[in-house]
């Protein structure tokens, strides 16, 4: 136990326990009664639907997006030495991902459902995010390999801290401190950060997978040591369903090995229904989210017309909106496009201006049609004293041309 070949098994190998390598046939072993005994392994990816990011995807994860915390690695928010100096990023993260901000996934409610009916023998997570004790699982029932929200204490005297006392703490963005005997210390959840041993209670059961007579995985990536071996301590011949977007660890490499790859709510609300239990766990799911429940009855009370109205006036409003954004850009583009045009003019008549004023200064008569062509200075000097109002007055009469400014420039 502990190792296992990560080479798919050839598909031509029938499976020990099962009645096939499929979904259907792990359904029909759980209502058959011979699972008694199951054990869940979950990750990240159970609770991304309730819209908690996983940590490790390249775009969308909780690493990629620390960036507006300016860590020197991402990694470092959870890392204990670097929360001993700047405790502040992390609680600025942890009130975005504390208890009571999300609701428990229909998955979530699957785990409290085996539990209900007597066969979770035990839930290994590595989600700190209590999601499952939000859903009704018995803290009996659940090792939080990684810690978890739910409790807290000082990391000097070891002190707990109030409850209470967190939650003010994290709502306000506050760093709480010990308040045992004037300690002082930083106050942390227990949440198992890099460099910190895991909890006693994963190391008491972790040979507890070996006494399961069914495994489920959902949402993990096995990549983080130790609880990524964790199935491998299952015995030879227990079925271990994997419910995820990939393939992962050795999962696929025995006989009774199932994969179930996509969507992981999708997955667990097929293995419900083949099971015969849908109906059951939408209605669990429904209570441990009111919010639905409340939407759904508002829609159950409205008439048809009421609904086609709301759906009419939701249009309407996206097309305002729309056309709002549109004539702000509009209008902001012409802003944009206009002002070099704006620019030239204003050069122009600056320049315009100028030889205006020079032509006065030279004794060049002026006329109101100052805003067209005058006679320089240099030509006004070439010609004798007879001649002079004579060539002024045939220049200010002229128009300018088309594709001509005031100033005698071309504008296109």
């Amino acid at each position: 136990m502990g190792q296992e070949s990560s080479t798919p098994v050839d598909e031509s190998t029938p499976p020990e326990t099962l009645s096939a390598r499929t979904l259907d046939a792990v359904a029909s072993y759980i209502r058959e009664g011979h699972a008694k005994k199951i054990v869940l392994m979950t990750g990240a990816g159970l609770s991304t639907a309730a819209g908690i990011p996983d940590f490790r995807s390249p775009e969308t994860g909780l690493y990629a997006n620390l960036a507006r915390l300016n860590l020197p690695y991402p990694e470092a928010v959870f890392d204990i030495s670097y929360f001993r100096t700047n405790p502040l990023p992390f609680y600025t993260l942890a009130h975005e991902l504390y208890p009571g901000e999300y609701s428990p996934t229909i998955s979530h409610c699957f785990i409290r459902l085996l539990s209900d009916k007597g066969l979770l023998l035990k839930l290994f997570t590595q989600n700190i995010d209590c999601l499952e004790r939000a859903a009704g699982v018995p803290a009996d029932r659940i090792i939080e390999a990684h810690g978890s929200f739910a409790r807290q204490r000082c990391i000097e005297c070891q002190s707990p801290y109030p409850d209470d006392l967190m939650k003010q703490a994290i709502s306000r963005r506050k760093v709480p401190r010990c308040c045992h005997n004037g300690c002082n210390g930083l106050v942390k959840p227990d949440i198992v950060f890099f460099g910190e041993a895991l909890p006693e209670a994963f190391h008491l059961n972790r040979m507890l997978p070996g006494a399961a007579d069914l495994a489920i995985i959902i949402g993990t990536s096995l990549t983080v040591q130790p609880f990524a071996s964790l199935p491998s301590y299952c015995s030879e011949g227990v079925p271990r369903l994997l419910l995820n977007l990939t393939r992962v660890g050795g999962l696929g490499s025995r006989a009774d090995d199932v994969l179930v790859l996509g969507d992981i709510d999708a997955g667990v609300r097929r293995l419900a229904s083949a099971i015969g239990w849908l109906e059951e766990l939408e209605a669990l799911f429904e209570s441990c989210n009111p919010s639905q429940l409340k939407k759904r009855d508002e829609l159950n009370h409205k008439s048809h017309d009421d609904m086609l109205n709301d759906e009419v006036a939701k249009i309407t409003e996206d097309i305002d909106n729309s056309l709002q954004i549109s004539e702000q850009y509009s209008k902001a583009l012409q802003e944009d496009l206009s002002l070099p045009e704006r620019e030239s003019t204003q050069s122009a008549m600056s320049k315009d201006r100028t030889v205006s004023q020079s032509g006065r200064t030279a004794g060049v008569p002026t006329s109101p049609k100052d805003d067209q062509d005058v006679p320089t200075l240099s030509d006004t000097r070439e010609k004798d004293d007879a001649d002079r109002d004579h060539d002024a007055s045939i220049v200010t009469d002229e128009k300018p041309q088309p594709g001509e400014s005031a100033a005698g420039k071309a504008t296109l």
